[in-house]
């Protein structure tokens, strides 16, 4: 077989794992805005359209109306421990969004493990919280350039359509460059090294060229 042709080597194969499509997390501090001891419950702000850096640039996720898809944390959000599945510590009552912020209302569960978290949360030993979701359209927006809705100034992506789909009480804030997204570009560059190839590059050199360079 001839190596170019080769699936499991292919140059297509490997960009599509650098799409910001995918799974990410984003992180903050929080606030309790109101909290009923009796009921476990608090407020909590998860999101807002401060810029994030990423690994492929500053990050900005929408909230104009329209931009976020919260019909999965309130018909079945679940409140989680470090992004840990296995580890549901709560539910999601409602989730809302309000002067470019988003906000759930969640309410701790009963069992010894969630408590613990939750104690924790009151006592404000553990006060950050992370979102995951996941991006359906984005807008790029080139240097010195302004977004479609003239409130962003690029360079930035900004996310018109996302979806959250958990938030967690995070232990340790993750550094957003890395994880999934810096994993998967250290993935790739390291399979480019191997392969010799690296004409991904030189046509994403000259796509930045056509698309920054050539904009006055």
């Amino acid at each position: 077989m001839n190596p170019q042709q080769n699936p499991k080597k292919s140059t297509n194969s490997l960009s599509k794992q650098m799409t910001k499509n995918q799974k990410m997390n984003r992180d903050l501090s929080f606030d309790i805005r109101s909290l009923d001891d009796d009921k476990r419950t608090f407020e909590l702000s998860f999101s807002s359209e401060e810029p994030y850096q990423r690994w492929f640039g500053p990050e900005i996720l929408s909230h104009e109306p329209g931009a976020i898809d919260l019909s999965r944390l309130n018909e079945i959000g679940v409140l989680l421990y470090n992004h840990n599945r296995d580890k549901v510590i709560g539910r999601i009552d409602k989730a809302w969004t309000k002067d470019n912020r988003a906000y759930a209302q969640v309410t701790f569960d009963e069992d010894d493990e969630s408590d613990v978290i939750y104690q924790k949360v009151k006592s404000q030993t553990l006060k950050a919280v992370s979102v995951g979701y996941q991006v359906e359209s984005w807008e790029e927006v080139a240097p010195g350039k302004t977004s479609a809705n003239g409130r962003h100034v690029g360079p930035c992506s900004v996310a018109l359509k996302w979806q959250p789909y958990e938030i967690s009480i995070v232990s340790v804030p993750a550094d957003a460059s890395v994880g999934v997204g810096r994993d998967m570009e250290d993935e790739f560059e390291q399979e480019i090294q191997e392969k010799g190839d690296y004409s991904y590059y030189e046509r994403q050199i000259l796509l930045n060229e056509n698309l920054f360079g050539g904009i006055k």
